[in-house]
């Protein structure tokens, strides 16, 4: 199972009466909320009408409220222990995994975890960076992958991992797989990657592409750790050096990163989750010499409260410059981690921003 992490929360007052009025099951078993004018404690997610802010004192338990002369509500019942949130998305989790032959609504999900549609799909995304059918949609992946490398039978692995039609997931393999599940189930034989090194103002730069579009982009020191990298999902693919295939869209590449060339418009063929992808694609729309917030890019998804989730798709990503994580800094504007150096991201938006700037003058 996909392993939850949650992002630390910051307690404050005015933390804590967000969360008692969006009634936030995040917060379920952090504190209590105590209402003078009834006399009584309550959970912050009670479902009993709203009291005025200045009626509202906050404890940190059960135990400190009836020490202050508060009695327990009798509908939320705030001595009574709950799961944790990352302990519901967990059982979230288990059942979609238990049920990946079918389609789990919302109400369906919440019902077995005991949440509301609306207030299981923020937590879970919250907790888990992604919505619940996102979650599926991955976790379907996996489980395919993991069938077509043990079977020989690409039919039933098609439908044990969950896919109900062969045509369903054939459509969707490109973009899943970067190959058809046939080709996948045989760890990439059949399929050749072209590949070429050449030097440029970064260090060594990598470009390996399919058929289908560009699948590699990598920058660093070491020529056989960068070929070493196209083998990793791919283990029998037919992975060989050809300059001349590569050389056009190499050339692309280095003049755009030599700031001879603005945009770099390259057909990609990557493999990732379906999150990720939703966050590469973002990344391709942020403007040459611009920068974006971890933050901004969760908005651009949809997906606000995914900030954690989408550094971790730009650490994945495998496409470098085309697909532009190096864009991606921090609320701040100082630059974070940088799966290629952060040296190497202050040179690329510094190249950028001059040939930005050199646009616009002329």
């Amino acid at each position: 199972m996909t392993q939850t992490t949650t992002a630390p929360i910051v307690i404050n007052e005015e933390t804590r009466w967000q969360a008692l009025v969006d009634r936030d099951p995040l917060f379920d078993g952090t504190f209590i909320v105590a209402v003078k004018t009834t006399g009584i404690y309550c959970r912050p997610t009670c479902p009993s009408r709203r009291p005025f802010r200045r009626n509202v004192t906050f404890f940190d338990g059960p135990d400190e409220a009836e020490a202050a002369g508060f009695r327990a509500c009798l509908r939320c019942k705030p001595r009574d222990e709950r799961a944790p949130a990352a302990t519901i998305v967990e059982q979230a989790c288990a059942y979609l995994t238990a049920n990946l032959d079918r389609t789990v609504t919302l109400s369906e999900l919440g019902e077995a975890v005991g949440l509301s549609p609306h207030h299981l799909q923020r937590t879970f995304t919250r907790v888990a960076g992604v919505s619940p059918r996102a979650w599926a949609d991955a976790r379907r992946l996996e489980t395919l992958k993991s069938q077509l490398r043990e079977r020989d039978d690409v039919t039933s692995a098609l439908y044990d991992a969950g896919y109900g039609s062969s045509s369903r997931v054939y459509e969707r393999a490109p973009g899943q797989l970067g190959m058809t599940p046939g080709t996948y189930q045989r760890g990439g034989r059949g399929m050749q990657i072209q590949w070429s090194i050449r030097d440029c103002p970064l260090g060594r730069l990598l470009v390996g592409a399919t058929e289908r579009g560009v699948s590699a982009i990598y920058l660093g020191d070491d020529d056989a750790n960068l070929e070493a990298a196209l083998h990793r999902e791919y283990p029998a693919a037919e992975i060989e050096r050809d300059d001349d295939r590569i050389g056009d869209w190499m050339a692309r590449v280095l003049e755009h990163v030599s700031g001879q060339r603005e945009s770099l418009d390259l057909p990609v063929d990557v493999v990732g989750t379906a999150f990720q992808r939703r966050v590469w694609e973002a990344l391709r729309t942020i403007p040459l010499g611009a920068t974006r917030s971890y933050a901004e890019v969760a908005d651009m998804i949809g997906e606000p409260k995914a900030v954690r989730a989408v550094a971790q798709a730009c650490a994945k990503n495998p496409t470098a410059i085309t697909v532009p994580c190096h864009r991606v800094v921090r609320s701040d504007g100082t630059l974070s981690g940088y799966r290629w150096g952060v040296e190497r991201k202050q040179a690329l938006l510094a190249a950028e921003r001059d040939s930005a700037m050199a646009a616009a003058d002329s």
